[in-house]
Parts: structure tokens; sequence; C-alpha cells
């Protein structure tokens, strides 16, 4: 089997398994009887302890999994049970919208974390971003530029003048 084969099914396994892409070993997520709160549920870990792979690189990260991953596959699942209904019950709309509303809002809560993993993990196979430029156990070794540094103003440039307040 190719190596690129080999290393996507690679990650795409650590990702149903919500573990780290890059390592494999700690968990995305908190796990769940230590949640407290929708948000524990919903949000990562801000990167593995193991590796220090960072899981969110950006505010926003992972606006493309909720979007097209958990609402694409909650998507496809309900026009499913949609066709089933329709084609082999016949039902009243009512109970047609229960029967298709109902799991596919339960379906989008449970997959939430797994659509997170998967972007995470495509997003890791696609453009690997690694802690020290050395791959750990699957990554290319590629590393992100360093951020540059913000030139500082002049000591000897004039500052601003405040206008007077008039009392």
């Amino acid at each position: 089997m190719n190596y690129d084969l080999r290393r996507a099914f690679l990650y795409l396994r650590r990702a149903c398994l919500l573990k780290c892409p890059e390592c494999g070993t700690r968990p995305i997520f908190l796990p769940i009887l230590r949640i407290r709160s929708l948000s524990d549920y919903f949000t990562p870990l801000d990167g593995c302890p193991r590796c220090g792979y960072a899981y969110e690189r950006e505010t926003g990260y992972f606006l493309l999994s909720v979007w097209a991953i958990n609402y694409g596959f909650g998507s496809l699942l309900g026009i499913a049970i949609y066709c089933y209904l329709e084609f082999n019950y016949h039902l009243s709309l009512p109970m047609l919208l229960v029967g298709v509303i109902t799991p596919v809002v339960l379906f989008n809560f449970i997959f939430a974390r797994h659509s997170k993993a998967l972007f995470l993990a495509l997003d890791h196979y696609f453009d690997p971003h690694t802690k020290g430029g050395s791959g750990g156990s699957g990554g290319s070794g590629k590393t992100n530029p360093p951020a540059s540094p913000v030139p500082a103003a002049p000591v000897d440039a004039p500052r601003p003048v405040e206008p007077a307040l008039h009392v």
C-alpha cells in the first residue's frame, strides 16, 4: 500500500478514536466523565500534552468542520431517513418531520466531536505542522514559518498632541 494512503488511514483511525493526529496517544477532548458543561463537550483541548501538537491553529479554525462535515453528514442521514420513511411507511407530514428531525439533531450532537477530529486529521494530512520540525509518527516535517517581528517605533518620533478639553 502507498505510504500516503497508509498515513491517511492512520490519521483517519486516530480521528475516529478522538486521539491526537500527530502522536495518536492523547485525547483531543476531555473524557466524557470529566465534562461539566456543553462547552467542555464541544471544545477541544489546547494541544497534545505529549507531543505539543496545537489542536486549534486560530480562532474559528473548526468552523468548516461544523458546517461541512457535521452538517453534511447530518443532512445525508436526514435524507436517507426521509427516503426510507416516505417510501416504506407513507407517514403524515408531522410524523415524518418528527421521524427525520429527531435522529438528525441527536446525531449532530453526538458527531460534533468526531467531525472536529476528522477535520483536524484532514488538515494535518494535507498541511502538516509540527512543533520542532521533526515529524512525530507521520508528519512531513513541515513547520509554520515563524512570526515576523513587529518593528518598534523610533524613539525620537513625535508624539501626537491630544486636544485640550474645555470645561
